[in-house]
């Protein structure tokens, strides 16, 4: 359960317009009342002859306009409260209870004052109220309204536990700046994929990692085609930026510019600067060394993460994250949206409560191997899928690694960051190690065996053959397990796939299986559709890259022998129309 507050206003009217309205961009059902301030006499618009909106919204402003003091220049409350898709529906007799307990815990409106402010909760969907108020006491003083929306939160936790909804934490302050409704909007009318303030934190976060000072980061934001706006104290020294996107603008024309601290909370500029205060050394490798060195220090740094206590430990895993957002940016094509993926869940789990230590040998460690890729940039399009692979390893391992050490430290937050960060890392780690197996593969010569003259042999149809047998072939000590599993149709549509391109699944399949361990794995299934993913794409690329159809393949064997090979006599050579002038002269006999 989700309380969210929305900007205080001044027309109270036209905000109950809208929500007893059909609504702007989600369809407004059934709008009516489920609770008041003054249960059971006020009557609602939606139900009653004898209330319009107009009335109700003269009811509510009354005490506003009955103070005798200053008033508020904007005396609308608006809270909408949502629950999660997952959630059950609420009847209304709960969403009542739920909008007088948000009231009272938010100041608006304490159990028993019967002089409290005003107030109506409206209902239009099935899983969310609003809550509209209006900030005058009926005796005309103010509410005290300190720390009301996480009061208001506090009351969402015990409501989760009571109605059995998905339970949410405590905010600890970490959590990304999520884009405003106004930002998300103005992306889809200029036919943006994201709203502004997602790419700027973005590339934000690129620029900062990789940098290797501050000069580098400036020039790093300016070459991505951001601009940059430095805030210089009177002694000259830089106190801080803000970025903005060339053309985006606000209604008065004027750059819409987002200060580094309003992106995250690691992107301020003090918070950027620590990352080059103790400077790393690293030495210079050829682009096919890059990997095996930067695997060296990650696995290294992994069994130090957090071995020096709490803010040690905060240090090690913000230089991870950053290390993270450098690998997917130069990481194989083939993988590169699932580390994207992985750096994006990652985010959330590199922040941590409280200060955070300059020092410590896994921090350098990853910020060594951070800035070896960067410099390594170069080598991005050249990047060997299979090289990487030992590489996404040890990333395995380093996330992991810091999942454990939120847990010590009762991250819950965090830790549940980590763990989606690292599926999605061991999903790039199959699909790479499928694209590697697909690289080596050499199909088995194709079989011959005689045939009695009566017989005549009828060609499988692609997708014929029962994947169930292929999988019994391919793995047998793993078939019982993975047709039990729920990723099993997944798996089943991959091998028809592979089949209708030509290869033997059972075939491609043994050779995949092979590659790595499969008895670790949480699910069998899903780890050889992952493989097979990888598999699939690489075999695309390479009839890409040689510019023809798909490579001829043999329905059986190993996969560790050459091309099919032809039997029988050889046919005779056709030559082109008129080759026959090119032809030497006829050697005498």
């Amino acid at each position: 359960m989700m309380p969210k507050k929305a900007r205080d206003g001044t027309d109270t009217k036209g905000l109950l317009d809208y929500l007893y309205g059909p609504g702007k961009r989600d369809e407004h059902t059934n709008p009516h009342m489920v609770a008041s301030w003054d249960d059971p006499f006020v009557e609602d618009p939606a139900r009653s002859p004898h209330m319009t909106i107009s009335d109700l919204a003269l009811i509510l402003d009354a005490p506003v306009h009955a103070l005798l003091g200053k008033r508020p220049a904007k005396h609308v409350y608006h809270v909408a409260v949502r629950n999660a898709p997952e959630d059950r529906l609420l009847t209304d007799e709960e969403w009542a209870r739920v909008a007088r307990e948000m009231m009272h815990a938010s100041g608006i409106a304490p159990h028993g004052d019967d002089q409290a402010c005003r107030w109506v909760a409206i209902r239009h969907a099935d899983d969310h109220i609003h809550i509209v108020a209006t900030k005058a006491r009926q005796d005309g003083r103010q509410p005290r309204l300190r720390q009301d929306i996480p009061k208001m939160h506090a009351a969402a936790r015990e409501f989760e536990v009571e109605f059995g909804l998905r339970r949410l934490k405590h905010g600890d302050k970490t959590a990304r700046k999520w884009p405003k409704t106004g930002e998300q909007e103005k992306a889809a009318r200029r036919g943006l994929s994201e709203p502004v303030r997602e790419t700027l934190q973005r590339t934000v976060r690129q620029a900062a990692a990789a940098a290797a000072n501050e000069d580098d980061f400036f020039a790093r934001l300016t070459a991505a085609g951001v601009r940059v706006n430095k805030r210089v104290a009177p002694d000259g020294n830089i106190t801080g930026y803000s970025v903005a996107m060339p053309g985006d603008r606000d209604g008065g024309e004027r750059a819409v510019w987002f200060p580094g601290a309003r992106l995250a909370s690691d992107l301020s500029l003090p918070r950027v600067r620590e990352r080059w205060t103790t400077p790393v050394s690293v030495p210079t490798v050829a682009p096919a060394q890059m990997w095996q060195e930067a695997e060296r220090r990650v696995r290294a740094a992994a069994e130090q993460l957090g071995a020096g206590g709490l803010h040690q430990g905060a240090g090690d895993v913000a230089a991870l994250g950053d290390l993270i957002v450098i690998a997917a940016v130069i990481s194989p094509r083939m993988v590169r949206d699932r580390l994207k993926d992985a750096a994006y869940e990652f985010e959330h789990a590199s922040r941590v409560p409280g200060d955070r230590a300059l020092e410590g040998q896994a921090r350098s460690l990853y910020r060594e191997s951070t800035q070896l890729l960067s410099q390594s940039v170069a080598a991005a399009g050249r990047s060997d899928t299979v090289a990487a692979l030992g590489f996404l390893l040890a990333l395995v391992t380093a996330i992991e690694a810091s999942r454990r050490w939120h847990q010590a430290q009762e991250h819950r937050a965090q830790a549940e960051a980590s763990a989606r960060a690292g599926r999605l890392l061991r999903e790039a780690v199959e699909v790479t190690a499928g694209a590697s197996a697909a690289r080596e593969y050499r199909p088995r010569p194709k079989r011959t065996t005689p045939r009695s003259s009566g017989a005549r042999r009828v060609p499988a149809v692609s997708g014929e053959r029962p994947m169930a047998g292929v999988l019994q072939e391919a793995v047998p000590e793993h078939a019982r397990a993975v047709l039990a599993d729920p990723a099993w149709p997944a798996l089943r549509t991959r091998l028809a796939a592979v089949e209708k391109a030509g290869d033997d699944p059972a075939d491609v399949l043994a050779v995949v299986a092979r590659r790595r361990e499969l008895t670790s794995a949480d699910s069998v299934a899903e780890v050889l559709t992952w493989r097979l993913d990888g598999w699939s794409r690489q075999r695309r690329a390479t009839e890409a890259a040689i510019g023809k159809s798909p490579l001829p393949t043999s329905t059986g064997g190993t996969g560790e022998t050459g091309g099919p090979r032809r039997t029988g006599a050889p046919r005779p050579t056709r030559r082109p129309p008129g080759d026959e002038q090119r032809r030497g002269p006829r050697r005498a006999r």
